[in-house]
This record gives structure tokens, sequence and C-alpha cells, in this order.
């Protein structure tokens, strides 16, 4: 039993690997399920497909490694974090389609309990903003939508919860309805500085608190799996959200420390230690992970559009047939154009949190092209980068609350995800930030971190220290662009953005 499974339950696709003891990876499956877009900035999934490509990814990564269920000693969970969902307790079946974390059909809602000043108890509360982003008006928005949910729902018939605690559920019977802390500081309804969940907002929001799961450590006992799913039982032991799990892959264990994983988002989380620092620039006050009890708290930018700009050459501009084209696409492009980017395909996330803009391209040019177009959605992802960047430095040197700032300083940026493979970009990256870019030698970085939280409360991983004295780099990108030019392409950013957010 000296095997960790990793399920990585992701946007587009759910994967599985296969790690040995010593965190290397022995086997990889993967597949894709499809988007549902039932209206203008409505995102869903069908719970069947989340479920049936999670469990198939594990049978594959299973055996495609050759082992057995009594060679793993735990499966460690990382997922999607605040895609909602709603099923019966006793049937198990959802009420409706997942409602995906891209998806902007609460806006309305949101701007309503603004205008009715409820913000300041929200981030309060839960170190958030109301934003459809977060789970809690999702939740909301189904339980007000589907016929007859809100009565089973105060009857007890019916069960909340984000990917993780639906796929626990599914995986052990039905026998746990669980969540750890990391996705129920998304939610909207948790109360991260009490640490349960908080009947103010509950009642805010029209939730029945009989709905939500209990919450457990990131390194907890979630029960084991149904002998019959992988032909014998194995102990779930290890739950983060994505960005969390990335977090804890990268090491970023010391106050200071910042990773930012380029999946189909871009998620920046800053380590700033036991207590919660206050963001007076907008941006998210989370639970980076929370062992023995013990909650370590995090400032975070998410960035919407990320590699799905890379998606949007592909499927809606259709100039690439690959993503590994846009690199050598953009490298062709023009010097002499400087074509900006705002992918606010569903609106702009921190520090702008408007869920009604819309992207827009500008300096366009007659000569503009696919190369133009290529080398401006790779730019994109690091102006937004540093719009985070800027924000999590005012806050944490700013800090008075007792978080650790007042000029503590920002450690070298730690990198993952698909994009961060991209030398062009995140060579990019470090030219715009003015900074180093540090990528690892594993970029998959959201899978080795729940790995880690599974495999160490199983005895079979090193403790936080070991962990982190393993962290390898693979390369550090260091700035080459001039300070003139780079504060005249931020500065056109910043403009792009602001004639974005004026329309």
């Amino acid at each position: 039993m000296s095997h960790i499974l990793a399920i990585d339950q992701g946007t587009t696709s759910s994967r599985a690997i296969v790690f040995d003891a010593d965190l290397r990876v022995r086997a990889v499956a993967q597949e894709e399920f499809p988007q549902h877009y039932p209206a203008s900035g409505w995102v869903e999934h069908d719970p069947s497909d989340l479920w049936t490509t999670t469990a198939g990814t594990c049978r594959a990564a299973i055996e495609k490694a050759q082992l057995s269920p009594g060679d793993i000693a735990a499966i460690g969970i990382t997922n999607q974090r605040e895609t909602t969902l709603v099923w019966d307790r006793h049937t198990g079946e959802p009420v409706h389609n997942a409602i995906v974390w891209q998806d902007r059909r609460t806006a309305d809602m949101c701007r309503h309990l603004r205008e009715a000043g409820h913000e300041p108890t929200v981030s309060d509360r839960t170190g958030l903003l109301l934003d459809p982003y977060f789970s809690g008006t999702k939740l909301a928005w189904i339980l007000e939508n589907v016929d007859g949910a809100r009565a089973r729902a105060e009857a007890g018939d019916l069960l909340f919860g984000t990917v993780d605690c639906y796929l626990i559920w599914k995986l052990t019977g039905g026998r746990v309805h669980a969540t750890d802390a990391t996705n129920a500081a998304r939610t909207l309804l948790y109360d991260i500085r009490k640490g349960r969940w908080s009947s103010t907002m509950c009642e805010m929001l029209g939730v029945p608190m009989k709905m939500l799961p209990e919450v457990r450590d990131c390194a907890a006992d979630y029960g084991e799996t149904r002998p019959d799913l992988f032909g014998g039982a194995i102990p779930i032991l290890g739950v983060a959200g994505d960005q969390q799990a990335a977090t804890v892959g990268q090491a970023c264990f010391r106050p200071g420390m910042v990773k930012s994983t380029y999946g189909t988002g871009c998620f920046a989380l800053l380590n700033t230690g036991e207590t919660p620092c206050v963001s007076k620039n907008r941006l998210l006050t989370t639970i980076a992970y929370q062992l023995d009890g013990k909650p370590t708290y995090a400032l975070e930018g998410s960035i919407f559009i990320a590699g799905a700009v890379v998606q949007w050459l592909r499927d809606g501009l259709q100039i690439i047939r690959h993503a590994a084209e846009t690199q050598p696409l953009a490298e062709r492009a023009d010097q002499g154009q400087e074509l900006i980017l705002v992918p606010a395909f569903t609106g702009l996330g921190a520090p702008y949190w408007n869920a009604d803009c819309r992207g827009a391209i500008f300096g366009l040019t007659r000569k503009s092209g696919p190369a133009e177009f290529a080398r401006a959605a790779l730019e994109s992802v690091g102006f937004q980068t540093r719009d985070l960047l800027e924000a999590m430095r005012a806050d944490w040197n700013g800090d008075t609350e007792g978080g650790g700032g007042g000029g503590a300083g920002i450690a070298t940026l730690r990198v993952d995800g698909g994009m961060s493979a991209s030398d062009w970009s995140m060579q990019f990256l470090s030219d715009i930030l003015g900074a180093p870019v540090d990528r690892p030698e594993v970029l998959e970085t959201t899978a080795l971190g729940a790995a880690w939280l599974a495999g160490m409360r199983a005895g079979v991983c090193p403790g936080m220290e070991g962990f982190a004295e393993a962290w390898a780099l693979e390369r550090t990108f260091e700035p080459a662009m001039d300070v003139a030019t780079r504060d005249a392409r931020y500065a056109a950013w910043q403009r792009a953005v602001q004639a974005t957010l004026s329309v």
C-alpha cells in the first residue's frame, strides 16, 4: 500500500493520477466531457458526466499502473471549486445540472444584495464578495427555480455539495456527506473565522442548513470507496479545492509565498499565515489549507479566462487547431502592432469584479491577423496576473489586522498549470511583472497537492517540512523588458480595461 490515487476533477475534464510514495507519477488517465450553455452567460455540467468520467479514469489509471486496490494507500481529491450540485439524499438523483463556477446567471441577485447593503456582512463572515462566481447564489437559484426544490430541501430530502462533496458521496455509496474547509470557504455560506457554517449567510440566501455537508480538514478520513467500484475499498484521506491543492503542491507553506495556476482560469494565492488578511483591493480572503483543525489563510485573486483564451482562439476564431500552435504563432506577430485583448468573456474577476462587462480588443489595424491575435491572447494572461500581484502587494504590505503584513514582502512567484509550460508566456509574465518567475519540475501541482495530503494522512508520504524540501525548480524566468516599455505596456492595458468596464 505505497501508492496514492489522486482524482483531479476539473472544468473540462476529469483525470486520475497514480503516484508512488515518492510522489512520482506512475500512471495518468484523462477524459473530457461536454460543456452546456443553456443561455448567454450560463454554464452547466451534467452530474452524470462528472461521475462517470471520474470513476472511469480512476479504473483506467489503476489498470495502467498495473496495481490492485490493495496497493493504494489512499485517494486524494481535488476539484473545480464553486460548481454547485443539489441531489436527493435517498435516490442520489440530481435535481438540476451542476451550475459551473463560470456561470453568471445570478448577477442580478448579487446586485440586489449589494444594493441592500449586505456586502460588508458577506465579506466579514466569508472573506468573499457578492459575485455569481460563488456557490451560495447558485444554490439559491436552484431552490427558487427548480419545481419543488425548496419544499424538498426544507423537508431534509435534498443535499448540497461542491464537486468534491458529490464525488465523496458517490464514491462512498452515499455514506459520507462531507467537504473540506477550502471548498466550504468558497460557498458564501461558511464563516472562515469561526470555522463553521454561517446561519446569517444561510438566512440571507434562503438556504436550509440541513442541506449542508460536514466540514473536515484537508487531510482527514472521508470514508472508503464502495468495494465494487475498483475491486476493493480504498480510503479517501485528502481533499482540497483545486487552487488550494496547487498551493499545497507548490509547497507554499510560509507567509509571503505566492503561487499562480494557469488552467481554464488563472488563480493566484498568497499565503498570509494564521490570521485572515482583509483586502482593500477587492481580493478574496480564503483558507489556503486546514490541518489538525487549524486553518492557514490566503489572499486570492481569480482570473476567469486564462487557458480558456487559447480555447477561444481554437474553437471561436478557429485560427489554431491545437493549443501548442499558439506560441509559434505569437512569435511571428508584427512587433509594430500592440493589440490588447481584454478577455472579459464572462465578465472580469479580481480586482474588478464586474459580471456584466464583456470582452474587447484594442489597437486593430488592417495588418492585424492570427499572429497578432495569438500574441494578444497570451499577453492578456500576463497583464491580468500583474493586476492580481499589484493588489496583493498593496494588501499584504498594508495589512493592519495582524496577519503578518507591514512590508513583509512577496516571495518569487511560483507558477504551474498547462499554460506555464509555454516559455514565451512565462517570459512575458516575468517581463510585465518585473520579477522572477519560478517554474517547478512538476507542473501538475494540483494533483500533487491532493496526493500529498492523502499520502501524508496515510503515513506513506513525508510531513510538511520534508515535502517542502523536495520541491524542485525546473527553470527561473528573469525579466528582460526595460522599465519604460513595461510601464507603457501596462498603462495601455489599464486604459483598455477601463474602456471595457465603461461600456
